[in-house]
C-alpha cells in the first residue's frame, strides 16, 4: 500500500509527536487526535488506511472508539492497532475482541513499532488483492487449498479434512495473521442457530494441527486463533 494515511489517537502530546515523526520519516501521511471523541471525528473526516489507538484516554477510551468505528460500515475493514501498557492483559484482550487487528506494547521502540505497522499494511494489501481476485485455489507455504473441491494438498499428498475442519481452515486462511475470536469462529463456521460444546473449536484445531502441522495455527491465549506461515 503506497503512501498510506495513518491516524494516531493518544492523549499524551509527547507520544503523538514521537509517533508522527517516526511515521512521517517512513513516508506515511499522518493525522492526529488527542482523545477518543476527536479520534472518531478525524477518522470520519480523513478516512485513514490505519488507525492507532491508545487504550487509556479521557472522554472515551480506545476500546470504545474501536467499538464505535467497527459498528460503522465504512470502517469495517480499516486496520486498527492499539497502544497498551505491558501489564494491561485484560485491555489487550478487550481490544482484540472489539475488532482490533493488533496491539503494540509500551514503551515503544521505533524500529519494532514501524515493523509492526508495515506488516499490518502488507497484510491488508494482500487480503484486498485476494478478495478482488476471488481465488478458489490458494497456495500458502507448502499447502494448496482448493475451495471448489474442498481439498487440501501438500505436494502429491491429499490431506483429508472433515467439512467443519475445512470451513475452519478456510476462515483462518482468509486473513493470515488476523486473530479470530472464539465467538467469531463459532458464528462464521457453526452459525448462530447451532449449539455446540465449548471444546468444539479446540478439538477441530487439534485435528487440523495433526493433519497440517502444528506450526500454522497459533493460539492467542484468552482470545482465539490465527493462521501464520
Amino acid at each position: 500500500m503506497e503512501t498510506a494515511k495513518i491516524l494516531v489517537v493518544d492523549d499524551e502530546p509527547d507520544i503523538l509527536e514521537f509517533l508522527q515523526y517516526n511515521l512521517e520519516k517512513e513516508g506515511f501521511q499522518v493525522v492526529t487526535a488527542c482523545d477518543g471523541e476527536e479520534g472518531i471525528l478525524m477518522a470520519e473526516k480523513e478516512r485513514p488506511d490505519l488507525i492507532i489507538l491508545d487504550i487509556m484516554m479521557p472522554k472515551m477510551d480506545g476500546v470504545e472508539v474501536c467499538r464505535v468505528l467497527r459498528s460503522r460500515p465504512q470502517f469495517a475493514n480499516t486496520i486498527i492497532a492499539f497502544l497498551t501498557a505491558r501489564e494491561e492483559d485484560f485491555s489487550q484482550i478487550a481490544a482484540l475482541e472489539t475488532g482490533g487487528d493488533d496491539y503494540i506494547t509500551k514503551p515503544i521502540r521505533p524500529r519494532v513499532f514501524l515493523s509492526r505497522i508495515k506488516a499490518l499494511l502488507r497484510r491488508s494489501d494482500r487480503n484486498d488483492k485476494e478478495e478482488k481476485e476471488v481465488e478458489n485455489t490458494i497456495s500458502i507455504s507448502d499447502l494448496v487449498i482448493d475451495r471448489d473441491r474442498v481439498i487440501v494438498s501438500r505436494g502429491e499428498e491429499i490431506i483429508e479434512l472433515a467439512k467443519k475442519e475445512f470451513e475452519l481452515l478456510n476462515l483462518l486462511i482468509s486473513k493470515p495473521g488476523k486473530v479470530f475470536s472464539r465467538e467469531e469462529i463459532f458464528h462464521k463456521v457453526w452459525g448462530t442457530d447451532v449449539i455446540v460444546g465449548n471444546r468444539t473449536i479446540d478439538v477441530h484445531i487439534r485435528k487440523l494441527r495433526e493433519k497440517l502441522g502444528d506450526h500454522y495455527i497459533k493460539t492467542i491465549k484468552g482470545i482465539g486463533y490465527k493462521f501464520e506461515f
